[in-house]
């Protein structure tokens, strides 16, 4: 039986804040230079010697706070990193592999102006209680959810500069603990 609800978990803006100024990151976050598959893919004219890696911040805090949320939560990652996010965000944070959704038509644009995640994120949660954390939420996305899922719903905006803060985590908590067993 499932007893607990999904929880979306998108990287970069969440736990890459990417639009912080350089001089301005974000404190407890570390950077991190990353090589995942998924960016050596996107630049095959270029000997992979070549590529540039990315720039992530990480902060290893929310490693530990996101392992207290899989208490009330199945943690799964909607991100476009997919499988990368288990081989080089999980191992700096401290998460075990997590499930991760694996995207049909990833940046293509959703139906009734959502962003291109929804849809499939309802699809997936097969009409299960769900929270989703990304940086891409805007007010079709939500309106789109409560027409066409049936189950509760926490859609939580995280600001790409700024990444998971307490009050993020408190109201996953609080959200998920109103759900009940």
């Amino acid at each position: 039986m499932v007893d607990r609800p999904l929880l979306y978990l998108d990287v970069d803006g969440p736990l890459n804040p990417y639009r912080a100024k350089p001089e301005q990151r974000p404190r407890g976050y570390e950077t991190h230079r990353l090589l995942p598959q998924s960016w050596i893919a996107r630049h095959r004219d270029i000997p992979v010697r070549r590529v540039k890696p990315l720039r992530v911040w990480l902060n290893p805090s929310h490693g530990r706070t996101l392992t207290e949320l899989a208490e009330d939560f199945e943690l799964w990652w909607a991100t476009t990193w997919e499988h990368d996010a288990n081989t080089h965000i999980a191992p700096v944070l401290g998460l075990p592999e997590l499930p991760v959704v694996e995207w049909k038509s990833p940046g293509c644009q959703g139906p009734e102006g959502t962003f291109w995640k929804t849809a499939e994120l309802v699809e997936h949660a097969a009409g299960r209680p769900f929270a989703w954390v990304d940086d891409d939420i805007t007010t079709p996305d939500r309106r789109y959810i409560n027409a066409r899922h049936t189950a509760p719903a926490l859609l939580r905006f995280v600001h790409p500069a700024a990444g998971l803060v307490e009050d993020d985590f408190a109201a996953l908590t609080s959200w998920a603990r109103t759900l009940g067993p």
